[in-house]
């Protein structure tokens, strides 16, 4: 039996970011998602045990952007546990038919950072969420592509997630759920963004999901 974490790693895009200072100011150093209602949970819960959180989301980030910083954002902070939420950039791009998303490399480049990762930190774990969109504000004029090609990318990951032994984090599900109390801006402002609400939904999800895996934090 593995060991429980003790560092633990946020990577994503700027649902992860949460408008995070790049600097070591505790107090905005892990932003203001879910990944801040995470560790501070986790690190309230566990304070006897002292584990380290670390966020390095980047807004604007796809999967190719992540591949690339890779060695510095998260080889170098030598993670035992690495969580990762992205894909709704390049669904972004590739729907808007802007010039960085004139293909569509997501499960691609998704893949290989996987396959590195496996290589480089093989005994590191790993935790796939699940992208997810909401129909309103951004995804709403195209909603019927953002849907069908964002049920592609959900599939890919959960995929990857099988394929590399990964705890999966569904939240397409878990929103769609949240509609019967109250409206998709409520959780999500843009379609794509969560409000405050919607940060605690995926907290409360990851929470439930990783706590009760072979690699939850204890």
């Amino acid at each position: 039996m593995k060991p429980s974490p003790s560092t633990i790693l946020f990577q994503g895009d700027s649902i992860t970011d949460g408008g995070r200072s790049r600097n070591e100011d505790l107090n905005h150093v892990l932003g203001h998602g879910y990944a801040y209602l995470i560790s501070s949970r986790l690190g309230m819960e566990l304070a006897s045990k002292q584990k380290t959180f670390y966020n390095r989301g980047i807004s604007g980030n796809r999967a190719s952007d992540l591949y690339a910083r890779w060695n510095e954002d998260t080889y170098s902070l030598k993670p035992d546990l690495i969580s990762i939420l992205i894909g709704v950039n390049d669904a972004w791009r590739f729907m808007n038919d802007e010039p960085r998303g004139y293909t569509d490399r997501f499960a691609r480049a998704y893949r290989h950072l996987l396959e590195e990762t496996r290589e480089v930190i093989p005994n590191t774990g790993l935790v796939l969420m699940e992208p997810f969109i909401l129909k309103t504000g951004a995804t709403l004029e195209k909603w019927e592509g953002w849907e069908t090609l964002m049920a592609e990318y959900q599939q890919q990951v959960r995929e990857m997630a099988e394929h590399f032994g990964a705890v999966w984090v569904p939240l397409q599900q878990t929103f769609n759920a949240a509609l019967e109390q109250a409206d998709a801006s409520y959780w999500l402002w843009d379609g794509v963004h969560p409000t405050a609400a919607g940060h605690e939904l995926i907290a409360r999800q990851w929470l439930s999901v990783v706590q009760q895996s072979p690699l939850a934090i204890v």
